[in-house]
């Protein structure tokens, strides 16, 4: 595009001569001047690479606005969801305390009448205390994790809608792996890697540039006023307008090597591109894959901790009717309550790795987008 600028300068000359006489040229005298120069450059192959590096630095920066949109959306699940997997385990915590605390009373009131020793109520005790402090760990780690989450919102006392039960986790869609890596090209680190190539290649362009010559087409009007103390040129004082339109053509011709060490390092960082855009691809597949594999495991745990859970139960309530029977002891039920308590932490674990792990597989292959967050609400209770 043109440039116009407005320039001005003030000079006060004092002129002192050895030539004596009526010819002397001693004096001093004042020029000033003010003027408008325009320049429009009309071919510069420098000036337009920089022009096309502009742009795709746009392109760049909305890369790195997308992958920091990516980012906010995958904290905000992880926090959303830590939440509510801390409120899982603190209602685990409690109620395999009130249970302990049941058998503990259970062994209290044997021993007193003889049916068991000692052994049973200090080992139904040392359970029930464990339980205790379980709980307050959980109780803390929940109110780490809430004050998490409202630092993230930017509310106080955030409270999440927990998942709806029965919870049901969709298989991933597409089901292939294929699928996912296929679409890795719209991934933001990718993009990001390709308009950094492309920049790396306009910049050799603008080194060779340096080769070209440029030609502008320029306009001055200047104003001029030239005041003088001396009788010689006084004639010459007064003021004008002078004004000049025309073409600048430049070529250069040596610049020290300049211009071609420019070129060669131009060239390095272009090779350097290349491979930055191979590495990025190569990680957005690993990343992808690695992704991929995390949830369909999580979706295969959490199906067989469901049936571990199922089958703790029923082993739970067959120790139980035992102990009352006489068949089991006491440490039977004690274990038998820890294995089901063990059970439904990994459960909750792994069902919330799971919706976790499908925003980050997302977030990898470069697909996730405002949808996929109605989607997850669909697995929480209004």
């Amino acid at each position: 595009r043109p440039s116009v600028n407005l320039q001005a300068t003030v000079k006060r000359n004092r002129l002192e001569s050895s030539v004596d006489g009526p010819f002397s040229a001693e004096g001093s005298s004042t020029n000033s001047q003010v003027a408008v120069a325009a320049r429009q450059p009309l071919f510069n192959l420098g000036n337009s690479a920089k022009v096309s590096q502009a742009e795709a630095s746009l392109t760049a920066a909305e890369a790195d606005l997308k992958m920091a949109e990516d980012d906010l959306v995958a904290r905000l699940a992880q926090g959303y969801f830590d939440v509510l997997a801390a409120q899982d385990v603190l209602a685990t915590a409690k109620d395999n305390k009130k249970a302990l605390a049941e058998q503990l009373a259970s062994a209290k009131r044997s021993f007193e009448v003889g049916n068991s020793t000692i052994t049973d109520t200090r080992e139904a005790q040392a359970r029930f205390d464990l339980a205790t402090a379980q709980e307050i760990a959980a109780t803390n780690d929940l109110r780490v994790k809430r004050i998490a989450l409202d630092q993230l919102v930017g509310r106080a006392d955030v409270k999440p809608n927990p998942l709806r039960v029965p919870v049901n986790l969709e298989s991933l869609n597409p089901g292939q792996i294929d699928g996912w890596v296929q679409g890795n090209a719209r991934a933001a680190m990718v993009r990001k890697a390709e308009v950094g190539l492309k920049v790396a290649k306009l910049e050799v362009d603008g080194a060779r540039a340096g080769h070209m010559p440029t030609l502008d087409a320029v306009a001055q009007v200047a104003r001029t006023h030239i005041s003088s103390g001396n009788d010689l040129v006084k004639a010459q004082s007064g003021a004008g307008t002078a004004g000049s339109i025309g073409l600048e053509f430049n070529m250069p011709l040596y610049a020290g090597n300049a211009i071609q060490n420019r070129v060669r390092e131009t060239l390095s960082l272009q090779d350097k591109a290349e491979r930055d855009l191979e590495n990025a691809r190569r990680s957005v597949e690993l990343g992808t894959r690695q992704a991929y594999s995390g949830v369909q495991s999580g979706l295969a745990q959490v199906k067989a901790y469901e049936a571990a859970e199922s089958s703790a139960k029923l082993a739970l309530e067959a120790t139980q009717l035992g102990y009352r029977v006489g068949v089991r002891i006491n440490k039977d039920v004690l274990d038998a309550q820890t294995q089901l308590t063990n059970t439904q932490k990994d459960l909750y674990k792994a069902r919330y790795d799971v919706i976790i792990g499908a925003i980050k597989l997302r977030q990898a292959a470069g697909t996730l987008t405002a949808a996929d967050l109605t989607e997850l609400n669909k697995l929480v209770a209004p």
